[in-house]
């Protein structure tokens, strides 16, 4: 029996899967929460890493007590991405960490926008434009608001490289989670000189060098091991970010397969041989964390929106799945724009959510559901949209994230993506997919000619009985829909600051 450990660190809580390479099944998982940084002003979000270390630590230690810890070989961390860990000459994290959705950093982005040239030139030079969202703007933040913290920075780690860091000691980072930092020119898969002059020439040597994905992290320090159990060497490899550890998950490592995640944030990704890189800005150019590339949208606002209006409604996920399965399509002409914590894409940082259609008809709990749940569906639609025209084109969607468990809202989902759309198995895909680079990594190491594809082939698997194919009475209906979403969007944005 060969034993790999999956972790996925997210905003909300780390995750942990043991994955018996042999049957290729998953033989035990383990949840721990963490929380956001309260108080903060508007646009700020920010945790403390020791909190992510504490998580990884419980997880580790309750999956250690289901297995044979003698067999275990290999872990692999994933992360949220684009969080900046800044940690002084002794590797002491400085302040708490900004994450993916802070959107604090827009002053940043529009200034190293400006001082390279424009947003043109900006995708010309590192193949996407700086977001409040990505690290770079970040790192510039720090340098402007706090310049004594500022000083003492000597290392800059995302999440995911943090946690290697706590379990090995080394410094390292990535091709797939450094992409989405915006300091890589991604179609050369090199730090970019010319962004990281514009925050600061002292930066390049605050970077880890860049590693190709197979490669590992490094070996689990001894006293971690002993204090777990494990017995041997074991390996902790390159790991990722979420959606990159996502993809391998949901055995998206070739063209033709495309994941959209359902989460905290949505995400819908595909892997490409080449880099797609989008001349608006509007798909992040990713390299992935398998060797080949990775054009993902991105939308903020998934299941906080749907989960903040079943809590507004204090309705529970069974109550929710009734009444949006008991509403017609379209929720009665009521919809809603999900931009509670602004938006990625489109890039509208400031914007607030709003909701056209209200009337005595349309203000009941069942049709304020069904347009959060459709609304923040047609929000992903319009990225997914972009992705068609820049040729990625699915024939079906591999789902997961909490949203995928709901019948209804997947019904929702093949009615406005207009194609299949099934879940996986396992829905830990991004734990499932650390767990596989650890395996490809460790076999790598030891001579195998191992191919993530077939790792894939051995483990991934979809339910097909969540399988949901397009109604197409419903095809103009939604048509109709995301062009008034789009149209409203477009219309609001002087008042989004835009």
């Amino acid at each position: 029996m060969s034993i790999y450990i999956g972790i996925d660190s997210g905003t909300q809580s780390t995750k942990a899967v043991a994955l018996d390479l042999d049957t290729g099944h998953v033989i035990a998982e383990a949840r721990a929460p963490h929380s956001l940084i309260a108080g903060l002003p508007p646009g700020h979000m920010e945790q403390r890493p020791q909190e992510w270390t504490e998580a990884l630590d419980h997880v580790i230690t309750e999956i250690a007590e289901k297995i044979d810890r003698a067999q275990v070989r290999g872990i692999g961390v994933s992360g949220q991405q684009h969080g900046f860990v800044p940690l002084d000459e002794n590797g002491a994290v400085i302040r708490p960490a900004k994450l993916w959705c802070d959107t604090s950093t827009a002053p940043e982005c529009a200034l190293l926008t400006k001082k390279l040239g424009g947003t043109a030139a900006v995708i010309r030079k590192a193949g996407l434009p700086f977001l409040p969202g990505y690290t770079a703007p970040k790192i510039f933040w720090l340098k402007r608001h706090e310049p004594a913290n500022y000083k003492r920075l000597r290392q800059v780690l995302l999440p995911h490289d943090y946690l290697n860091f706590w379990m090995t000691g080394n410094y390292f980072m990535e091709y797939g989670d450094a992409s989405g930092t915006a300091l890589m020119n991604v179609r050369k898969r090199t730090w970019s000189k010319e962004v990281i002059n514009a925050i600061d020439p002292k930066l390049a040597g605050y970077l880890p060098p860049l590693s190709t994905s197979d490669q590992a992290a490094g070996v689990l320090k001894p006293e971690l091991a002993k204090r777990w159990g494990f017995t041997g060497e074991v390996v902790v490899s390159a790991g990722g970010g979420d959606n990159m550890m996502g993809a391998i998950g949901t055995g998206n490592v070739a063209p033709g397969v495309v994941t959209a995640s359902f989460g905290t944030s949505g995400t819908i990704y595909a892997y490409s041989k080449k880099p797609v890189v989008d001349s608006q800005g509007e798909i992040a150019a990713f390299c992935s964390s398998t060797g080949g590339w990775m054009p993902l949208l991105c939308t903020m606002n998934v299941t906080l929106v749907t989960g903040q209006f079943s809590k507004l409604l204090s309705t529970d996920i069974a109550a929710m799945e009734s009444a949006v399965a008991d509403t017609p399509a379209g929720a009665g002409g009521l919809q809603l724009l999900p931009y509670l914590d602004g938006e990625r894409t489109p890039n509208l940082p400031q914007a607030t959510g709003v909701m056209l259609g209200l009337t005595r008809a349309t203000a009941e709990r069942g049709h304020l559901l069904r347009a959060a749940m459709e609304g923040v569906t047609l929000g992903m639609n319009y990225g997914l949209r972009r992705l068609g025209k820049l040729g990625i084109k699915p024939k079906e969607i591999r789902l997961t994230g909490g949203g995928a468990k709901s019948n209804a809202w997947r019904q929702i989902m093949a009615d406005i993506f207009e194609v299949p759309v099934v879940k996986m198995v396992e829905d830990e895909g991004a734990a499932l997919g650390g767990a596989l680079q650890a395996a490809w990594c460790d076999g790598l190491r030891h001579g195998q000619k191992t191919s993530l594809a077939s790792l894939c082939a051995r483990t991934v698997r979809v339910d097909e009985n969540s399988r949901v194919s397009p109604d197409k009475k419903h095809r103009a209906l939604y048509r109709t829909m995301q062009s008034r979403h789009d149209a409203l969007t477009q219309a609001l944005r002087p008042f989004f600051g835009a």
